[in-house]
């Protein structure tokens, strides 16, 4: 080894030891000849101290110092004088004498300061091009460390319950689960694909047949999907798990546990939200919707919708009537305190309001036990107070009313809710409100056609009722053994109870509009594993940056990652996406065709 000790190891109790030291150049001070140098690596600082008296070619070497410049420094342990020592740092009561200096490597310029007071002054895009220089930061360096003992700590609590840990395959097939695949073109078979996987999904369900039992892995999954702030573009990794012969609780009674101790060790956030039992909340999924406007509800804060369509079926406000009479759904939002807002902050939440599809937003205020409301009109004062009653609202409070299709007005309440909770500032992050929402609809209708019916969720998933209801309900009545679990208005993870019968799994196909053929094509191994006899199982999937990201309320999941995309899913420091060499794409028979 070059050195004898790391820069953040060194106290009073190597005084007067000869030591080693290479690291990064934090800093230079020059005061009239005596030469301080903080030296920096991922440990620590300690400083150095180049005196001409003891070592003058030394002393003089250091002159020449920048910062970022890597060196190799021998010298002796030394106490500080009391007036010195610098109590901020772990090693601030000492310093090293030096009697020997190396310039292992110079450094040019930086680009932008790596200090944390002023990194902020650089873009993203700039930090991101010289990633190597960010990763200096020591918040950087942090969080590197937590994934790394985050993931350890994931990978024991598993071996201690007799999981084993299986990589799956990089390169797969393509597989309707959601999101665009990335396709990787085949040198060996011309016209043929493998894709990444979104998830080991197809995989972990054959080692279930294959008698593994208990698997887990901190699998890579890859999804052509557009970044945000919680979701990393193209690659990210989850904590992939499935068991045999289990239902659902028993996938709750392994994780809870887990996401406890998770949150105990990696985070200063206490618990909230528990049932009387000390285990997770379950929430169905349509009264997650119909509740808090969101199937990943931020649960920090109550601020519960309600649905007031009987009590105004009757009323001569035609939003509300016309909603009504087309089999829509007119819902209340009572916000604690909020008939402070202004006349602007009104209009900007009705604006809001209109952005995820409402024609508007209605509401009335509570102020000195009087209503005031432009609906005032269309209501008897004996109507209102029977609103104001059914909504639980007192002076002060404020209710906001959407009147809409019952999907259209979840999310239209859902988001205003979300942003008054913002403006009132009620999102604790003292907290972490864990729950589950169960009961997902087996089936939607497709984002893509309009009237196709599409899976909701997960494609693979057992329905409610099995076969039969498959056979017998209305494909938007069916309900899956689907859940979710979600932390602070983040979904954390999803998953369900598996298929595991040929016979459903070609039915739930033929419902989303797949013919036999095309399910033997895309899923051929699975269909025939299930021939085979095939255990009951299940499992789900943590996303393990969007945990510790909310965990320690980090700003972006990207800082997460070494090297990250950016925002529009570019890797500025290595220029990719990036063309290719023509005889690349021969070699793999393919010829472009772009887009104007």
């Amino acid at each position: 080894m070059l050195r004898t000790h790391t820069c953040g190891e060194l106290n009073k109790s190597n005084v007067s030891q000869k030591v080693v030291l290479t690291a990064w150049v934090n800093s230079v001070r020059n005061h009239g000849g005596l030469i301080f140098v903080d030296l920096r690596d991922r440990y620590g600082l300690t400083q150095i101290k180049f005196d001409p008296k003891n070592n003058p070619q030394a002393a003089g070497l250091a002159e020449k110092l920048h910062n970022e410049w890597v060196i190799k420094v021998t010298g002796s342990v030394q106490e500080r004088p009391t007036e010195m020592v610098n109590k901020k740092l772990a090693t601030g009561e000492i310093e090293v004498i030096a009697d020997e200096l190396e310039i292992l490597s110079e450094a040019k310029t930086l680009p932008f300061e790596i200090n944390e007071d002023k990194v902020a002054e650089a873009n993203e895009a700039l930090r991101l091009k010289y990633r190597f220089i960010d990763l200096r930061r020591p918040k950087l360096q942090k969080m590197l460390e937590t994934k790394d003992r985050f993931i350890t700590y994931i990978r024991n609590y598993f071996h201690t319950r007799e999981f084993v840990e299986v990589q799956t395959p990089i390169l797969a097939n393509s597989s309707p689960e959601g999101a665009r695949d990335f396709l990787i073109p085949s040198r060996l078979y011309p016209g043929k694909f493998y894709a990444l996987p979104q998830a080991p999904q197809q995989f972990k369900q054959l080692l279930m047949v294959g008698g593994v039992d208990k698997y887990f892995q901190i699998a890579p999954c890859f999804r052509d999907e557009d970044p945000r702030m919680d979701r990393h573009y193209g690659e990210f990794y989850q904590l992939d798990m499935e068991m045999s012969f289990v239902e659902q609780e028993d996938i709750f009674a392994i994780i809870e546990p887990l996401m406890k101790e998770l949150t105990a060790e990696f985070s200063a956030k206490k618990i909230s939200n528990l049932e009387a039992d000390g285990r997770f909340r379950k929430i169905s999924w349509k009264m997650a919707m119909e509740t808090y406007g969101s199937d990943k509800p931020d649960l920090r804060f109550e601020l519960a919708i309600k649905n007031i369509s009987e009590l105004v079926k009757d009323c001569d406000f035609v939003v509300f009537s016309e909603a009504l009479k087309n089999n829509g759904v007119v819902h209340a939002l009572k916000v604690d305190g909020g008939a402070k807002f202004t006349r602007r902050e009104i209009d900007e939440l009705t604006e809001l309001a209109k952005k995820r599809g409402a024609k508007g937003l209605a509401y009335l205020t509570i102020k000195e036990g009087e209503i005031n409301s432009p609906l005032a009109k269309f209501f008897s004062p004996e109507k209102l107070q029977e609103i104001v009653k059914a909504c639980e609202a007192k002076d002060g409070d404020i209710i906001f009313f959407a009147a809409d299709a019952w999907r259209t007005v979840c999310n239209v309440l859902g988001t205003i809710r979300t942003e008054v909770a913002v403006r009132l500032n009620l999102k604790d992050n003292n907290l972490a409100a864990w729950a589950w929402v169960v009961d997902f609809p087996m089936y939607d209708y497709s984002e893509i056609e309009d009237g196709r019916i599409d899976f909701a969720h997960n494609p693979f998933s057992m329905p409610q009722g099995g076969l039969q209801a498959l056979q017998k309900q209305e494909p938007l009545d069916i309900l899956a053994y689907q859940f979710d679990l979600v932390l602070n208005g983040f979904e954390v993870s999803s998953g369900a109870i598996r298929n595991h019968q040929a016979e459903i799994m070609y039915k739930a196909f033929e419902i989303a509009g797949y013919t036999q053929a095309e399910v033997d094509h895309k899923f051929g191994a699975m269909i025939n594993a299930f021939s085979y006899g095939a255990p009951p199982h299940g499992g789900n999937a943590p996303g393990i940056d969007r945990i510790l990201m909310v965990l320690n309320d980090w700003d972006s999941i990207r800082d997460i990652y070494a090297f990250p995309k950016d925002g529009q899913g570019r890797d500025l420091m290595t220029d990719s996406p990036s063309e290719v060499d023509v005889n690349q794409l021969d070699e793999l028979s393919i010829s472009l065709k772009l887009k104007k």
